[in-house]
């Protein structure tokens, strides 16, 4: 569990991501994280580009977790990312919203 201090990190807000980014995720209903993803993003130097391999079931919000990092890396860096998907729908729609 997240200390106290740290609870605002379950916010999208609080990461630092453009406006534009936080408002799109908002349209979609996603405006905090569970506290696992938190827990995954602060993890080491995680964000700073170290590996992070990480398990939850279907559904439970691992993509949000590698799109705030590879957001937060490409946004930090100018540098591209690869993004590799299952699925050929969820590739269109991450196609849509990570435009």
């Amino acid at each position: 569990n997240l200390p106290e201090d740290q609870a605002d990190r379950l916010l999208l807000a609080s990461w630092g991501l453009p406006k534009a980014v936080l408002e799109k995720y908002h349209s979609l209903g996603v405006m905090q994280m569970f506290e696992w993803q938190a827990e995954c993003l602060m993890l080491g130097q995680v964000l700073e580009g170290k590996n992070l391999v990480y398990s939850a079931p279907t559904s439970a919000g691992k993509t949000l977790v590698a799109e705030l990092l590879i957001l937060k890396r490409v946004l930090e860096t100018r540098k591209k990312a690869l993004l590799i998907l299952p699925f050929v729908s969820v590739a269109k729609e991450k196609k849509c919203y990570l435009r």
